[in-house]
Parts: structure tokens; sequence; C-alpha cells
């Protein structure tokens, strides 16, 4: 090995050199890239270096100096591919420089800067960080590039256009380093959050934008164990990918006390090695990027059966830190097999290899750049690259969308993109006005083609001479173009007696036009830059013309809707005729001239064009208000009755209720194409007299095929039903029962007003009538839940929260009423209230107001809790979580997330909340108000624990719960805690003998019995323990639980393996 360190080889300055904080070697390994203190990225020949001892080297040492940051520069990277240079400092700014051609540029006057031998430019600055940018990264094909800074964000760019795709915010500190996985599938990020997260992502195409990557770049892994004690005191915490995939080298892991370097296995993400020797925490690790052999390669025989077996290749990896020391280290030996001490006065900052392999650059904060060189054969003998591209073949790298077939294949690829590409710039210059948009000839495969009245001529320049081909034939014309050209030159005169040609705008016809309809200026601004006269002598001056066409601005902007006949001709007859045929098809829906859809203005086609709206059934008429209504205190909108209510069954609640009935079925494919149908009469009286209707026609089918029908003599408004039971409310308050084979469950029941919302769950029953009353029945035992309730206290409770804006205000509406699997009635308000009828109180209860969607942090964070928690297989005991048995899609689908997304849409989104958030926000900094959040974030957490009480949902309870325990020790709540713990406990350890004035009352106990909302209340309180048990302030009372409980002899006999708890609910 041969260390050198050129004296020249400095970031000079004035008194001292500047620290140097990066280095990165180009790909075809001629150019060393530094960044430094002193805000300058210099680009050093590697030659120069290795040739630093030779006195007849006399080429350019310093290729260029580039300046065009603020701040220290902390991270310098070349891309892959080779094209551009990235760099990042603590000005939250990143440079994206290319190497140009042509003359390079001048020192500034009185510079002492060495004059640059290659032009660098800047390319891009993008500005995405909030604070210092602290390492980069690209990807193996330079598809995207990453940063990551002190701003806690990973921010993710396009390698072709340089736009952010997305910004990751996971990390919950500084983020210190980054990596790429050569097989290109992931990337890894290291944090003084004391984490790793590995990213799983898919290439982005180069005209990729930040909508179409929404779902890339998803979090695979957190590797949390080697770095559970590591200092927070590094500067840099840089990782290193190996050239095979399978290992991750993290810098600043431990040991126990002592410091080391974690290798991460791919695809387990455990870390089971750990490379042990430093003094001090490492701070840089890198892969070199070559595989190595322990014995030369055999030389290629032409007889491929004699060739002998390859032997193992290693890889090799470079450690250093704050200690000043490199190890190199081969993974087939336990010890580095070279180490290299006081190399520097400061803690060594980047390290950067060769493509070869055998050489080791490295920077260091005294401003030392430096190279190990390595003799042949010393780290071993280098394998070939397609060595490296087999072994990550396994890991799909390589892998591409499919190969070219051949040279007709790959011309009529690149005419097909060229097309889409002339299309949208032609379309984009028209509806900007561009003249020039029509008429710049489109270049395929260099040359350039020219359309000069209707015909196509290619000139190709070869050699400086210009070679016209012959052109192709042309396909026979249509006969309405033939009319439309022979319009075009239609010879008119004007008032002065001048000749002139006519022109025409035809939006009907597609030959080399756009398709959106264009107004008249665009229109004679295309046909001017068609002609050699200027644009304003085309239009016709001989009528009055104030610049807008016919239809004013709107037509300006949407285009106007031409008529047939505009183009036909000037007969009367058949412009008349044109124009009646023209009317008939719009008002059948057939001819619609453009169609708004997500992508803008299309054209219309048969995909495109709607539908006419002849499937909606029709309101036959308002339905009879029952007379109770005039003195009834709540009145609700009662439905039309229309000519058919349809009901299809539901297929995603099936396996639901069959789990909540115990019921399996063998038709479950088949039911969810059962739909219940009720037709009502819309003809004509048979009898002649009006008060003789039809009945009613009730069916259920499948497939068309009719199973059962039923008539009744009345209209019906609702209907509602399941595998269970069907139902049908009438005009006159009546409501029927039917079973799925059609039999009547019982006698129609009679309410006081028409029903006006009707709604089904499992057994269970709703009907709320226009009077305000809500009735739910158990139709499985023929019982009612509670007596009828009226909705006007949740009614006059949410307009109660609206008068408080001191002016009158309109009264909030009823949004939705739900059931839930336990019958509990659940409201949704237009303010955003949410309500919950509790029948064992007979009260309504509020779940849900915008004062918790402003003042608590953990507003609309379920989805993120139970991902966390209830993720599987990230727990190392064997011994069963409980909240594996929680499933995210009950959550996320939960009365309580359902109320609180109402809330959000309802108060937020539209504003209603709007003087309550100024409100919040100044009591936030407010003298006397230090708490406040702190305080309703706690008060809205007990309040969900409540809430899932009250509905009896089982898993929102589950992960409420422990969220609620995490708060109250995070904020060291002591008696909270204390009641938590023994209302839990409860009497399950209690002496039966025990005097009951000795025992706490219920409302601690949190009801009485071993389970509490379906879950045991033992592993409830083991988990709450769990969770509390770090920390030290409130181990005084969670120790006594453990003790009881058992939980740390359990603790005491796994012997110092890890316990499955819940992490960051």
């Amino acid at each position: 090995m041969r260390f050198t360190k050129p004296l020249w080889l400095t970031h000079g300055g004035e008194k001292r050199d500047a620290d140097i904080y990066s280095c990165h070697v180009s790909p075809d390994g001629s150019r060393l890239a530094t960044g430094a203190g002193d805000g300058h990225v210099r680009i050093w020949s590697t030659d120069a270096i290795l040739n630093a001892s030779n006195p007849a080297y006399t080429k350019p040492k310093q290729l260029a100096s580039l300046s065009y940051h603020s701040g220290t520069v902390h991270s310098v990277r070349f891309s892959s591919n080779g094209k551009y240079l990235a760099s990042g400092a603590d000005d939250k700014i990143l440079c994206v420089y290319s190497l140009e051609a042509g003359a390079v540029q001048h020192t500034t006057f009185g510079s002492k800067e060495t004059p640059p031998t290659e032009n660098w430019r800047i390319f891009r600055r993008l500005i995405g960080h909030d604070n210092d940018v602290q390492d980069l990264g690209w990807s193996a094909d330079s598809s995207i590039l990453v940063s990551v800074g002190l701003d806690s964000k990973v921010v993710i760019w396009s390698g072709s256009t340089f736009e952010k795709l997305k910004t990751l915010a996971n990390h919950q500190s500084h983020v210190k380093g980054i990596t790429f996985d050569p097989a290109n599938k992931y990337f890894a990020t290291a944090s003084d959050d004391r984490s790793i997260k590995i990213y799983r992502f898919t290439s982005p195409p180069p005209n990729a934008t930040a909508y179409d990557q929404t779902s890339n770049f998803t979090l695979e892994a957190t590797v949390n164990a080697p770095f559970a004690t590591s200092p927070l005191t590094t500067y840099f915490r840089r990782c290193s990918w190996s050239p095979e995939g399978a290992h991750i080298a993290a810098a600043n892991a431990t040991n126990g006390p002592v410091s080391s370097v974690a290798i991460i296995n791919r695809g387990s993400w455990d870390s089971e090695i750990n490379l042990i020797g430093h003094e001090g925490p490492v701070e840089v690790c890198a892969f070199s990027p070559r595989l190595f052999l322990s014995q030369p390669p055999p030389p290629p025989s032409v007889d491929p059966k004699s060739v002998p077996p390859q032997p193992p290749a290693v890889s090799v990896v470079a450690c250093a830190g704050q200690d000043k020391t490199i190890s190199v280290w081969n993974t087939s030996f336990p010890r580095p097999f070279v180490t290299t001490a006081e190399l520097c006065a400061k803690p060594i900052s980047d390290l950067a290899w060769s493509p070869d392999g055998e050489t080791l650059y490295c920077t260091s904060l005294d401003g030392t750049i430096a190279a190990l060189i390595f003799e042949k054969g010393e780290l071993g003998y280098p394998s070939e690259q397609s060595d490296n591209e087999q072994r990550l073949a396994k890991y799909g790298a390589g892998r591409r969308a499919g190969i070219v077939e051949g040279a007709d294949a790959l011309r009529l690829e690149e005419g097909s993109k060229a097309g889409e590409l002339k299309g949208v710039e032609g379309r984009m210059g028209e509806l900007m006005g561009d003249p020039e948009s029509a008429t710049t000839g489109a270049l395929t495969n260099g040359e350039s083609a020219t359309h000069i009245n209707g015909t196509s001529t290619a000139l190709a320049v070869i050699n400086g001479a210009t070679n016209e081909s012959t052109p192709a034939p042309q396909p026979p014309k249509d006969p309405q173009q033939d009319k439309i050209d022979k319009m075009k030159n239609r010879v008119t005169f004007t008032k002065e007696g001048k000749k002139r040609i006519a022109p025409l705008l035809v939006s009907s016809s597609n030959q080399g036009e756009a398709n959106l309809p264009r107004p008249q200026l665009q229109a004679s601004m295309r046909q001017g830059g068609l002609s050699d006269e200027p644009a304003g002598k085309t239009l016709d001056l001989s009528k009055p013309y104030d610049g807008l066409p016919k239809g004013g601005l709107a037509s300006l902007l949407i285009g106007n809707k031409r008529k047939y006949a505009e183009v036909a001709g000037d007969d009367d007859d058949e412009r008349k005729q044109a124009e009646r045929r023209v009317q008939a098809v719009q008002q059948s829906g057939g001819l619609p001239i453009v169609n708004n859809t997500a992508d803008g203005l299309v054209p219309a086609s048969s995909a495109t064009a709607k539908k006419n709206p002849s499937d909606i059934p029709e309101v036959l008429r308002p339905a009879v208000v029952n007379p109770s209504l005039t003195v009834s205190q709540v009145r609700l909108a009662v439905p039309a009755i229309r000519g058919t209510i349809l009901r299809p069954l539901d297929g995603t609640k099936l396996a639901e209720e069959q789990q909540t009935n115990g019921v399996a079925s063998d038709m479950q494919d088949s039911d969810t194409n059962v739909i219940f149908e009720a037709r009502n009469a819309t003809g004509p009286s048979r009898t002649g007299r009006v008060q003789d209707k039809e009945p009613t026609r009730i069916t259920l089918s499948r497939r068309n095929q009719t199973l059962w029908q039923d008539f009744i003599p009345r209209a019906v408004l609702l209907t509602t039903g399941n595998r269970n039971f069907w139902a049908a409310a009438c005009e006159d308050g009546s409501v029927h029962l039917w079973t799925p084979a059609g039999r009547r469950l019982a006698a129609s029941m009679v309410l006081e007003a028409q029903p006006v919302i009707l709604d089904c769950r499992g057994w269970w029953l709703l009907a709320i009538t226009a009077a305000g009353q809500a009735y739910v029945w158990n139709i499985k035992d023929m019982s009612a839940a509670h007596p009828p309730v009226s909705l006007a206290p949740a009614l006059d409770a949410a307009s109660a929260t609206m008068s408080m804006q001191g002016h009158l205000t309109a009264a909030p509406s009823l949004m939705f009423a739900r059931l839930n699997s336990q019958g509990r009635i659940v409201l949704g308000m237009s303010n955003g209230d949410g309500f919950a009828y509790n029948p064992s109180m007979y009260v309504w209860q509020r779940l849900s107001e915008s004062w918790w969607a402003v003042g608590s942090q953990y507003w609309n964070t379920t989805d993120t809790s139970v991902t966390s928690a209830a993720r599987p297989g990230k727990t190392s005991s064997s011994e069963p979580n409980y909240l594996d048995d929680i499933n995210p899609e009950n959550i996320s689908a939960g009365i309580i997330p359902l109320l609180e997304r109402n809330t959000t849409s309802q108060a937020l989104l539209k504003g209603r909340a709007y003087f309550l958030q100024r409100l919040v926000k100044q009591l936030l900094s407010a003298e006397g108000f230090e708490g406040f959040e702190s305080s309703v974030s706690i008060a809205h957490l007990e309040h969900r624990v409540v809430a899932a009480m009250i509905l009896s949902a089982r898993d929102e309870f589950r992960v409420y719960l422990i969220m609620y325990a995490k708060r109250l020790g995070a904020e060291g709540l002591r008696s909270k805690v204390e009641e938590l713990l023994k209302g839990l406990m409860g009497q399950i350890y209690d002496d039966e003998d025990a005097d009951e004035g000795e025992r706490s009352d219920a409302g601690v106990l949190w009801g009485e019995g071993e389970e509490i909302v379906g879950w045991n209340r033992e592993g409830l309180l083991k988990e709450v323990v769990m969770a509390l048990g770090k920390h030290r302030d409130l181990q005084r009372v969670t120790v006594p639980y453990a003790r009881l409980l058992g939980i740390l002899d359990d603790l005491g006999g796994q012997a110092g393996a890890d316990v499955a708890m819940i992490t960051d609910v």
C-alpha cells in the first residue's frame, strides 16, 4: 500500500486550509470532486494525484473550481452515468453541474484561483430543504437524486428534469446519511433518531411528475437495534451498500459500550455482524465497488466445459470516523487487514473508492485530502464487472420492460413518441396563440419534414448537399376534405374592390389540425402563419370586428360550436336542413362538441360521450306529508316518490356479517349480484279513479332472474336490506319486512310519520321518521333496543355551537345516520359534529367536534398508529402480541374515524372553523395557556377511549388506550397513570372476602368482569405497563404491577431477549 498526500491538494485559505467535508470519484475514475467549508466545489485530476511524486508530470492538476454555494459544502456526488455532479451545502440549496463543450470560463481578475481547464457550468439549483443539506445520493441508473438534511426530510428529485417528486418525513431527527442499493430497488437513510430506514422504489421515467409518484417510495423497514445507544455527536452517518447488494455497512452503531459498524443483511434487515475496533464513533463507511477473489481468475478458455469453477468472491469495506483511523475489512476475515492511524489531525469526514476498487481517497476536517493506493493483489484480485451484474440479477437488477424486436419496431416506437410530442406541442402552441407551433417541422431521425399544400417533402443535408427524397404516394382524399379545401380558396371582394381569399375556420376537420375547437382569432393567426401576409390582413374587415369572435369572451376561451351548414354551403334550404339535423342529434345527447374530462377538454367520441340519463328513475310526485309534522318540534325532509328504487346487496359486508352472525353461506359469490327492487305505479289508473293506483311491485332478483315477488298497496319511499332480511318503508309511514326467501317476517309496523332514513346492520334495523324520531329494532329477536328517541337534543346542541358566533346562522342539517354492529345510532351533522345515542344512559353524546380538530395533536392519527402497532413480523418475542389481533381495516372504517373525517370535511375544509383556528393559534402563545395544546390532546385521547367504550368498538378501544397510556407516560402524569392502572386491574386480584366498602367504585374500575370491550383485562394491563415501563419517573408505580402480573419473571426468563411491545403508536 502506498500513501500520498500532495501539498497542492487542498482548499487553500488566507490563514489556513478549509475543512474538507466530502469527496467523490467520477464513474470513469478520472476526476475527484471535493467540497469544503470555503463554499467551493473543486474538481481534481486523479492522474495528477497518483503521479504527485513524479516531477515529469506537467498536466493540469485542478480541473475546475465551482463557487455557487454561499455556505459550507457538505456533500458532492457524481451521477452514475457521469453526466452530472451534485452538491449540497448548509445554505439549504442543492446545485447540479454539467460538463459542457466550449471555451472555459476565465478566472476573476485579481483572483488567486487556478484557471480552469474544463467547462463545468451550473445546470440546476434545487430548493426543497428547510435546513442544512447533509448528504446526497444518486440511484444506480441515475433516474433519481435523493438529498437528506438537518430538517429531518428526505427529498427525492427526478434525475432527468430535477423536479421534486416526493418529500418523506418519516425520520424524527436530523438525517445524515444516504446510500443506494446497486440493484436499484431500495435506498437507506440514517438519522439521529437512532434508526436506519429502508425505502422501496421503482425507477421513475424521465418525464415523471410528483403526481405520478404518489404511491412510489414506500417505507420497507426500520432498523433500530444497533443504534439504541449510538452517540449524537457525529457530523455524518454515511452508510454504504455492498456491490453485490447483500449488505449495508451502517456507521455510528454500538455493540454494548464500544463503537462499531453494523452489517445489515438484505431482506431480513437484521444486523448480527458488527465490525469492532474503532476507539471513537465511525462516521463514514464505503464499500469497494468491485468484488475480489483470493486468487487470480482463470484465463478464458475456448471450451466452456473445461472452465474451472471460480473461487468465492469477497467484498471490501473501509471505515473511518472520529478516531482519525481508517480500517479496511475483508468479509472473509474477522479482523481488519489494514489499519492506518493518525492520518490527520481531525476526524475523517468522507471516503471514496476509485472504480477499479484499488484506490481509496479520504478527506478530513483539518483540510487533508489523501489517497491510499493498494498494490495489485494486496486486497485480492478484482473480479469482472459481469460478476457483479450476475450477483445483482437475483435481486432483479438490469431487468427492463422489454427488448426491441428489430429496426422496424424501433422506428415505430420513435415515430409514435415523436407524434405524441408533436401533438402536445402543437395543441399547447395553438391554445397560447403561437403561430410558429403549426409551421415548425417535426424532426425524425435528423430529417426535417415540411408540409406544403398538403404534400410532405423530406429534405436531408448530407455532406453539405441537399437531397430530395421521393414523396410517398398519397391516399385517396376524402370528398368532404375536397369541399373544405375549395372553401378555403374561395375568392371574395371587399368594399374597396380588392380581391382576397376569405379565411375559414373548420373545427370539424382533424386533418393536420388541433383536436380542440379554436376561436376565430387563433384560426386567423394560424392561417396568417402559413402565408406571407401579416395575421391582421386575413381578418374580414368588411364587417365590424372588435377582437372577439361571435359569442364574446366565452367563445374565445372554449370555442364556437360551428354548425355543419356553415361548411356545407350558403344555400338556405340546405342550411336549414343541416341545422334541423344537428339539432335533432344534439337533443338525443349524441353530438357533444368537446367533453370535460380529468385530462382536460377532449374531442367527443363514443368513449367519452355522456350517456343519455334514461336509466335514472324519474320523480313521480312528492310524498303526502303526514299531518303530525305541523306540530312536530323536528321536521326532516321527506324523500320524493320515484318510479323505481333499487337496493343491491352490499358485497363488502358479507364477510363481516358472516363473522358477526356465525353463519356461513355457499352463495357468497352469487350474493353480490342480488338486487332488491321496488317499482311504484307509474301509469294511469285502470278503473278511472285517481286513488285506484296499481300496487307497488317488490322483486328480488339475481342476475336478472326473479327469485321472489310481492305486492304492496302503497307507494314505497325507501328500501334497505342485507343477507338477514329486507325492509321497505312506505308513504303512509309503514315498514314491511321480508326474509331472504320472501316470507313476511312481521306485520307492517306503522310509525307516526314517513321514514326519511332507513338503514340496517346485521340484524339491526334503523328508521328515522320525518318527525325526528329514531327507532332501532333487533329483527332476530323482534325487540327494540330502546324506546323511540328524538333527534331534537342532537340538532339543538349542534345549532347552539353555531350560534356562538354572535349572529343568526342557518341551523345544521343531518348529513348521515348509521348503525354500528352493536345497534348504536351514530349521527353526522353539517357543522362537523358527531353524536351517538347511549341506550344505557338514555342520552345523546357528542363524539366529534371541531374543537378537537383544531386543538388536538392526535387529530387524524388513527391510520398511522395502527399501521405501526399492528404490523406483523416486527416482534422478536415468541409470545403473541395482543395487537396482532387488531385489523387496521376495522380501525380506518370505524365509527370514530368516520365522524372525525366528517368533522374535517365539514368544519375544516369548508372554513366553518376558521375563527376557532385563529383563537387556538393565539392561545398557544398566550400567557397562562402554556399547557393548552398538551391538555387538549390528552382530553381528546380520553374522549376517544370513552367513545370507543360507548360504541363497543373493540379494535379502536385497544389502539386509543395504548396511545393514551404512552402520552400519560411522556407527560409524567403520575396521578392519571395510577388511576388508569387501578381501573384496568379492577377486581381480578382482589380478595373475594373483602368488604364492598374497601373496593373502588365501578366507575374507576371501567366496568366489572374479566373483559373490557371484548379484551382480556389482564392482557390490557400488561400492555399498558410495558408501554409505561420506560419512563423512570413512573417506575415506582409501574414496577409493583409488573411484579404482580409476572412481567419481570418473563423478562428474566428470556435472558435479555427483546419483549414484544407496542412501538410508536
